[in-house]
């Protein structure tokens, strides 16, 4: 099936949007600079608590920008599900044939979504990344967190808690997530230079998008290795959500070392039980606000850095009720999430 009439159609239905945005907005304050943007936030899904905490942000960014004189129209929307490519790539080329002035993006898939991003560039909508790369140089600016580090991080903390010996697998996330691949990168990488004795008996096995499709990942992981694993890492919410389920269900929560990634309410609670001994967290407020913050620079004219990064830290026993722990695995998304 031929993208040309699509792209016709984007072309011309885009120009009109741009022009009839032109005319009726206001454009311009006091020093000339652009203060008034329709700017689309797109994530990956809609439904895990990461995903709210980059909602928030990006209220925060518009709330923060509104205080110096700029409006900024936050329009979020993504798919449903963290599978489902096809939707976010229609969600993409729908905001580029509304005109909007740019577009925030965490893309499902690196390369799925290169296409519409550029076709939107061609057609005068400009788009930050953030959350998880894509393979384009046609991008404003990419913030997100150095996830190559998040996997080290984990990587060195799963080696030290085995004592530097056992049997460890890696539980993946999806195929295309530029994010998550380069955590379990990180992760390989650090295991194979600092704790050559640790056996990694699986490292090919995906979750998926749902904690349903990780926990039977995970039970079909625990089923074959059983009392042979001692530890485990897996790559982001739904990955540890659903081996935390599976190792619960069998009584082997807190018998094998487990470090997870991002945060929720159930994580907490099984760090305080023994049943998770860390856990790797972005800022996705940060990420949210920072991505449209950068939007809104690059449109007023201004340098913005093309990297960004938003921090990673590794939460512990240790460490978790220190003040800045409590702000990441707590961010105030509701205070920006009103009804």
């Amino acid at each position: 099936m031929t993208r040309r009439p699509l792209a016709v159609l984007l072309a011309s239905a885009a120009l009109a949007a741009l022009l009839l945005a032109g005319a009726c907005r206001k454009d311009a304050g006091p020093s000339g600079s652009r203060a008034s943007f329709r700017i689309a936030v797109i994530p990956k899904g809609t439904t895990h608590e990461f995903w709210k905490s980059i909602h928030a942000g990006a209220l925060k960014a518009r709330e923060e920008l509104a205080a110096e004189g700029v409006q900024v129209e936050v329009i979020w929307k993504g798919p449903l599900r963290e599978d489902d490519r096809e939707q976010q790539i229609q969600v993409v080329e729908g905001f580029t044939t509304q005109g909007v002035d740019g577009i925030v993006l965490a893309p499902l898939d690196s390369k799925a979504l290169v296409r519409p991003v550029e076709e939107a560039k061609r057609l005068g909508v400009p788009t930050v990344i953030i959350d998880s790369g894509l393979d384009s140089d046609q991008i404003v600016s990419f913030v997100a967190t150095d996830n190559h580090e998040g996997g080290e991080l984990a990587g060195q903390e799963l080696g030290r808690l085995l004592g530097g010996k056992g049997r460890a697998l890696l539980l993946r996330y999806q195929e295309g997530s530029a994010s998550t691949e380069e955590r379990e990168r990180g992760f390989l990488d650090r295991m194979g230079a600092a704790w050559p004795e640790v056996e990694l008996i699986s490292s090919d096995q995906h979750a998926g998008p749902t904690r349903d499709t990780a926990k039977r990942a995970s039970e079909n992981l625990l089923n074959r290795y059983g009392s042979d694993l001692h530890a485990v890492f897996t790559v982001n919410e739904t990955a540890t959500a659903g081996m935390l389920l599976a190792l619960q269900d069998i009584s082997r929560a807190g018998q094998v070392k487990f470090i997870g990634f991002d945060s929720a309410e159930a994580f907490l609670e099984g760090l305080k039980a023994g049943q998770l001994h860390g856990f790797v967290l972005q800022n996705p407020l940060r990420m949210g606000e920072l991505g449209v913050k950068t939007m809104v620079q690059h449109l007023q004219g201004r340098p913005v850095e093309k990297r960004i990064d938003t921090g990673v830290t590794l939460i512990t026993p240790e460490n978790v009720d220190e003040p800045s722990s409590r702000d990441l695995i707590r961010p105030p998304f509701e205070r920006y999430l009103k009804p």
